[in-house]
């Protein structure tokens, strides 16, 4: 499908394969389906945009600094608002669980502005009902993370953090910048790694 592990990994993966194609035999690689999958996913962290924008320009970061930055005309598509109206709020379900230690598991559902971040919904839960959806995230170079969630922090020694599920697969975005869809049911469960 063009997909290089994740939509994450792609940026570099293609600035990899683009520069090194000489050192290395070969091989059928479909570049106009890999560059087809990061321009049609909707980017929204800086550091993910560093890492795609290179390759979208046939350029590496090796080539940083060897002929200048000059800009290019036409890069940058001006996205225009809708002409109509503003879409109707969406509604989330939201649940936490923890079956590692001192099980507990709780849902919600909550209502946001269209194309609302997880962590809005993670927000807006926190909003309505405190005493259960309460969390903690610490900045990091790809936007938040979540550390805590309902008292319960990730542990590096125990090797357990949050991770996120929709309808039981992993989300391979952040809460910063993943979109939940109308009746999405997201899943923040207690895991080890």
């Amino acid at each position: 499908n063009g997909m290089i592990g994740n939509i994450y990994s792609m940026g570099l993966a293609l600035q990899a394969l683009e520069t090194s194609s000489e050192f290395y035999a070969p091989r059928k690689w479909d570049r106009a389906q890999a560059f087809s999958v990061v321009c049609n996913h909707d980017y929204k962290q800086p550091m993910a945009m560093a890492q795609v924008l290179p390759s979208l320009v046939g350029k590496s970061y090796l080539d940083a600094g060897r002929k200048g930055c000059a800009a290019t005309k036409g890069m940058s598509p001006s996205r225009r608002l809708p002409l109509w109206g503003v879409p109707a709020p969406i509604t989330v379900q939201f649940s936490i669980t923890n079956t590692l230690k001192d099980y507990f598991h709780y849902s919600t559902s909550v209502c946001v502005p269209h194309k609302s971040t997880l962590l809005w919904v993670m927000k807006k839960a926190r909003k309505e009902k405190p005493d259960v959806f309460s969390f903690k995230t610490k900045k990091t170079s790809w936007g938040p993370f979540v550390t805590s969630i309902h008292g319960l922090a990730g542990n590096e020694t125990q090797r357990t953090y949050w991770q996120f599920f929709s309808c039981w697969s992993p989300l391979q975005e952040g809460v910063g910048t993943y979109k939940p869809k109308n009746w999405e049911h997201i899943q923040a469960i207690f895991s080890t790694y």
